[in-house]
């Protein structure tokens, strides 16, 4: 366990996908559960990036249902905004926040958290990186 092994990037397309399902995918390859040598207490060298992530849904009537909250810490400082107007001016933050989610509540999630790029649409940095995996 000496030698330092290579970084991974896993690249992923969230356009036309439902955010759970899309989600847990996301989650699963951040944690290195796709990779033979896993084990659950060592930080895998892998960085998953999203891109287009406007282009995610939800099924059914939760477009209009489905609420996000935000607490300032005052009496009567909570915000809640829908999710359609969040995917219209944030989409990265729910992306994040369904990941962040699936991923398990412990001192490793945040160190996790920081091995995800997402961007909201196609442009990224990672375009010439040769470890380059994408997925579907």
């Amino acid at each position: 366990m000496t030698e330092k092994s290579k970084t991974k990037y896993y690249l992923v397309d969230a356009s036309k996908k439902p955010l759970g399902r899309f989600a847990t995918k996301v989650a699963f390859l951040l944690r290195g559960k796709n990779s033979p040598a896993y084990r659950p207490n060592v930080l895998p060298n892998i960085i998953v990036i999203v891109i287009n992530a406007k282009g995610t849904y939800l099924s059914g009537n939760k477009n209009s249902s489905k609420q996000y909250f935000k607490y300032s810490g005052y009496h009567g400082g909570i915000k809640t905004t829908t999710f359609s107007t969040l995917q219209k001016d944030n989409p990265v933050a729910i992306v994040r926040h369904a990941v962040r989610g699936m991923l398990p509540d412990n001192r490793m999630r945040d160190k996790l958290m920081k091995n995800l790029k997402i961007y909201p649409d196609s442009n990224h940095p990672y375009i010439n990186e040769k470890n380059l995996i994408v997925e579907e």
